[in-house]
């Protein structure tokens, strides 16, 4: 399950934006709001509300389960915005251009898929090559063969 929610025409540059986001990326959402609150930058206020949409949006999804402990921050980044032009006065009748940047702020918000346990099938397998080995069959002289899991053997 994702909820996803997009904060447009924040008023601060992207680049300024994405120093913060980058601070959340890949957490868990409690950690990440704690991170926020004590960044010192004017738009963490911004982000956390953005991260505070996402997980009320996916708790609105159906089948959703409520529990917030197990939402994690997928992906969040911060997109240019259109640039506000503004007109400063300079010396001799001239005039300097000021751009007063926009950025468009998404967060994604996602349930941790739950921890799947093994179940110990191989416990009658076992107790019969066990007993095979030692009944005298034509593999008596070796020790069972043992399987292995997963790739960490390898």
């Amino acid at each position: 399950m994702e909820g996803r929610a997009t904060a447009r025409y924040v008023r601060t540059s992207a680049q300024k934006a994405k120093l913060v986001l980058d601070l959340i990326r890949g957490r868990m959402v409690d950690e990440a709001l704690a991170v926020l609150r004590f960044t010192r930058k004017s738009v963490a206020k911004d982000i956390s509300k953005v991260l505070r949409s996402a997980v009320a949006n996916l708790q609105q999804r159906e089948g959703a389960s409520g529990d917030t402990d197990r939402l994690w921050v997928d992906e969040c980044y911060a997109n240019q915005g259109p640039s506000l032009k503004r007109i400063r006065p300079a010396p001799m009748g001239r005039a300097f251009r000021i751009t007063k940047r926009t950025s468009h702020l998404t967060v994604c918000v996602r349930e941790q898929p739950e921890a799947v346990t093994a179940i110990a099938a191989d416990a009658p397998e076992a107790a019969a090559a066990g007993s095979a080995a030692t009944g005298g069959s034509a593999a008596a002289g070796r020790a069972p063969r043992r399987r292995r899991r997963g790739r960490s053997g390898r």
